[in-house]
């Protein structure tokens, strides 16, 4: 456990969590997402004694403890409610905190956990920019934790283990050619929340709030990317960042991708296309998927006993909040490094600052680029005029640029953050 104070910047010193022990979990938000995807995959886990919940953060005193009685319903664990996170760190000294707030609180409030001895699993996306995420893994432990991941758990569950293994071993060919869509609906509503489509409080439009699940799936697949071209737009909705995105991705094994990110398209889907030299994957689901969202189309020639065993995914284990915190307690029992922290989970914030960056420059920009010095690199608007605050309108053939948004239509549940804490 936590010992006494240290100072900033340092760790509080803290063993491994060791098996026996149940990890002891604090909530920070404990809006939509905490209670809709969270608490299930807490309470779940505390039944099979992995987990505990022992605190619940949220500026609303009401909703904290509305919360905390909510979980004392199940078998979760009986937490306490605070409105103040240092002092619940304090008090409590838990071994993971599940950040499920606004994006503009993520760092401040990470980096709290960090150096309070706590592992961190953070609600996408991560921070507003590439620099805030930087300082973020800086306050990280060298070795053995504490670590901070991010909620990324579209890459987890049987499907898309299945298709990553079928990729590594190039049972399926080279992947050429790919198509990655989150083609989504969002309504003027949507935006009535003060904190959505503004560059300070979301970090970004669909790109981020949205699409940045599909991206970080693409890449958990396919590998880095080396270069992107890009266009974005404000068609529609009044707000600063933008509502459509397209991108064209070249990936360093030669794959090359289209990506299109939109809250204006009433026929919501979720999309992933891999055209491989002998076999074509699709994936086509809207805010999670299971084996049966997934289809596998062989080449001609492929003989069936073949295809059919690359047909076949096993046990149905969906993607879920549930099996990326199970992986995520073994790396801690373990003292590893996660998946969807440090450059893992850095990749798809990258792919996304130099989206913007070619968008609003009208420049190829490549993997590595952006980094301290370039303005995308503090923001993801880069200062560009007519999409950074207070820049003014500017045209793009004949479109207006920027909007924004964040999350899933009434159903936070894709993507994460709507507590207020």
């Amino acid at each position: 456990m936590a010992t006494s104070e240290t100072a900033p910047g340092t760790h509080h010193p803290r063993p491994a969590p060791l098996p026996g022990r149940r990890i002891r979990v604090a909530v920070i938000g404990t809006g939509a997402i905490a209670r809709d995807s969270h608490l299930p995959a807490l309470a779940r886990l505390a039944e099979e004694g992995e987990t505990e919940l022992v605190a619940a953060v949220d500026i609303d005193a009401e909703s904290a403890e509305g919360f905390c009685a909510e979980v004392a319903a199940t078998a979760a664990g009986t937490p306490h409610p605070y409105t103040d996170l240092d002092r619940m760190l304090r008090e409590q000294r838990p071994d993971l905190v599940t950040i499920c707030t606004p994006p503009t609180l993520h760092r401040d409030q990470t980096v709290a956990a960090l150096r309070a001895g706590a592992w961190v699993w953070c609600e996408k996306p991560p921070v507003p920019s590439l620099a805030d995420f930087d300082a973020v893994e800086a306050q990280e432990g060298k070795e053995g934790g504490p670590y901070a991941s991010i909620v990324f758990q579209h890459r987890f569950g049987s499907g898309t283990r299945h298709v990553r293994r079928l990729l590594a071993e190039q049972a399926m060919g080279r992947p050429l050619v790919a198509h990655c869509q989150t083609t989504w609906y969002r309504d003027t509503a949507y935006y009535a929340v003060p904190w959505r489509g503004r560059w300070g409080t979301e970090g970004g439009g669909p790109a981020m709030g949205h699409g940045i699940h599909q991206m970080d799936l693409l890449l958990d697949l396919l590998g880095p990317w080396s270069e992107v071209r890009a266009m974005a737009g404000r068609l529609v909705h009044d707000v600063e960042t933008e509502d459509v995105s397209t991108a064209l991705v070249r990936f360093a094994n030669g794959a090359m991708a289209t990506v299109v990110n939109s809250v204006l398209s009433p026929d919501e889907v979720s999309r992933i296309r891999l055209d491989c030299e002998r076999a074509t994957v699709e994936l086509t689901h809207l805010y999670g998927h299971r084996n049966d969202n997934w289809a596998i189309t062989p080449a001609r020639g492929v003989p069936d006993a073949e295809a059919a065993a690359w047909r076949d995914f096993g046990a149905d284990v969906p993607s879920s909040h549930l099996e990326q915190l199970r992986e995520l307690i073994a790396s801690m029992r373990a003292g590893e490094r996660p998946r969807s922290s440090g450059a893992d989970g850095r990749t798809s914030l990258e792919l996304i600052a130099a989206l913007y960056k070619s968008a609003f420059t009208d420049t190829t920009v490549k993997a590595g680029e952006i980094g301290p010095g370039d303005p995308f690199y503090t923001a993801m608007h880069g200062g560009a005029p007519g999409w950074a605050p207070g820049t003014g309108e500017q045209e793009t053939s004949g479109e207006q640029e920027a909007s924004g948004e964040q999350e899933a239509s009434g159903e936070q549940i894709a993507s994460g953050e709507e507590a207020a804490a």
